[in-house]
C-alpha cells in the first residue's frame, strides 16, 4: 500500500514540475523560446535519471525552471539549441552540485553557470563543464571562492593592488 502512495505522490510531483516548466513559456516567449509539453516531460526524465546517476534525491519540482529563467536571455541560446541545451545544463547542474560537495547554493551555482556560459565559455557547454565548473568545484572543495584563479591570486612584489598594470 505505501508503495502505491509513493508512486501517486511521485506522479503528482512530476506533473507539477512539468506544469512549472510550461509556465516558464510566458516568460521566455519574449526571447523567442518555447518548450512543448513533451519536451518538458523529457526534461523531467533527464532530471530524474541525472539525480539517480549522481545518487541525489530532490523534493519538489527541482531547479529546471530556475535554469530556464536564468539562461533564456543568453545570446548563445536560440530555439535551434534551446531544449538540448536545457538537458545538458540540467545534467551539469546536478553533477557539479555533487562535485562541489553542496558547498554552493542552487541559485549561486546557476548564476555561476550562466556567467561562465555567456562570458568565458562564449556558449560552449564543453568549456563550461570541462573547465569552468570543474575549477569551481575544485576551488570550493579546497576552501576558495568559486571563481578563484591562480592568475588573480598572484601578487607582484612592489605593485599596489589598486594600480593598473
Amino acid at each position: 500500500m505505501s508503495f502505491e502512495i509513493i508512486n501517486v505522490f511521485s506522479s503528482l510531483v512530476e506533473k507539477q514540475a512539468v506544469a512549472e516548466i510550461e509556465k516558464c513559456n510566458d516568460f521566455t516567449a519574449r526571447f523567442g523560446l518555447q518548450i512543448s509539453r513533451q519536451n518538458a516531460v523529457e526534461l523531467i526524465e533527464t532530471r530524474n535519471l541525472t539525480l539517480k546517476d549522481n545518487g541525489r534525491i530532490e523534493f519538489g519540482s527541482g531547479v529546471i525552471h530556475k535554469i530556464i529563467r536564468e539562461f533564456c536571455d543568453s545570446p548563445y541560446i536560440s530555439m535551434h539549441n534551446y531544449v538540448e541545451t536545457l538537458h545538458e545544463l540540467t545534467e551539469l547542474f546536478y553533477f557539479y552540485k555533487n562535485e562541489a560537495l553542496d558547498l554552493i547554493s542552487d541559485e549561486d551555482l546557476i548564476k555561476f553557470m550562466k556567467k561562465s556560459f555567456d562570458g568565458k565559455c562564449q556558449g560552449s557547454l564543453e568549456l563550461l563543464a570541462g573547465r569552468e565548473l570543474a575549477n569551481m568545484a575544485r576551488n570550493l572543495r579546497y576552501g576558495y571562492a568559486p571563481d578563484y584563479t591562480k592568475d588573480l591570486a598572484c601578487y607582484v612584489e612592489g605593485q599596489d593592488e589598486d594600480e593598473d598594470g
